[in-house]
């Protein structure tokens, strides 16, 4: 596995790309000044982009379906986890833009190259946003658990309570 964009694995067999250009804006804004050199101002990150592009041989690779698949998930208009095979967590991503180019193709039609260019655009604040406080989840966990184990404790009693009594009913 290459990457997984939602459900969408990148591979060998779906769309294995071979370039991907990872840009991030960061915003500066200028102030013009008499006499001076305008001052700059840092705003925080701008827009994170990723651009995916391969060629796909349909003997051998992904084909078609591959790209009706992003396709569909393009036209959801929704945003999607981007998780490289590596383990890395980029966020969450929108198809802003998708191309295919056929050439070289069989008796039927169909092609036998098919090179590709998705463009991704980040919409997530950040991955603290995406996945909220760590440490806040982790006691709301707990403390789950611990409503959990007190509610198990006292069905755990009133069963055997139960079992007590219709056992001494059998006995007398």
């Amino acid at each position: 596995m290459m990457m997984t964009l939602g459900m969408l694995v990148f591979m060998r067999q779906t769309l294995p790309y071979q370039g991907l250009q990872h840009n991030v804006d960061y915003r500066w804004p200028t102030n013009s000044r008499v006499g001076q050199r305008a001052s700059t101002q840092f705003l925080g990150p701008g827009d994170e982009k990723i651009t995916l592009s391969g060629l796909l041989l349909p003997e051998i690779t992904g084909g078609k379906l591959s790209l009706l698949t992003l396709k569909t998930m393009a036209d959801q208009g929704r945003a999607w986890p981007l998780i490289g095979g590596d383990g890395t967590i980029y966020g969450m991503y929108v198809l802003t833009d998708f191309s295919e180019d056929h050439s070289e193709f069989f008796a039927d039609g169909s092609a036998r190259r098919i090179s590709f260019t998705v463009n991704l655009l980040r919409v997530d604040e950040s991955l603290t946003a995406m996945f909220g406080d760590l440490k806040q989840q982790a006691n709301s966990l707990l403390g789950q658990s611990g409503n959990l184990s007190s509610s198990v404790q006292s069905v755990m009693g009133s069963v055997a309570s139960q079992a007590k009594g219709i056992i001494g009913g059998l006995l007398s």
